[in-house]
């Protein structure tokens, strides 16, 4: 379902930033594989957000190799909130069709 991915990524980093096989492997579990997507396809998504503005990030080389971690900004906050209120819209209106049974 298109825009899936930047509000997945979004919802990830708005309670600690992380790295990007770190991203792959939280989309992956907590999506049960339904989400899960590669690095060729999370790293063009980072960096549009981080084009965007709603992602920003950091390069750590305190540990055994290099990482890029990524963090939301105040305009990702703010952003997320809208994804996830038309996200919720969504699937109400499937609840209404009785295509899915109850909403989180």
């Amino acid at each position: 379902m298109r825009g899936a991915g930047p509000t997945a990524i979004l919802k990830l980093l708005e309670r600690q930033e992380m790295y990007g096989y770190e991203l792959v492997e939280a989309i992956d579990k907590r999506t049960d594989g339904i989400l899960a997507m590669g690095q060729s396809t999370l790293y063009p998504l980072l960096y549009n957000l981080e084009g965007k503005g709603l992602v920003a990030s950091r390069w750590d080389e305190t540990g055994a190799r290099p990482r890029k971690y990524y963090r939301l900004t105040a305009a990702g906050h703010k952003r997320l909130a809208s994804d996830t209120q038309q996200w919720k819209s969504v699937a109400q209106a499937m609840e209404t069709l009785g295509i899915v049974s109850a909403i989180a």
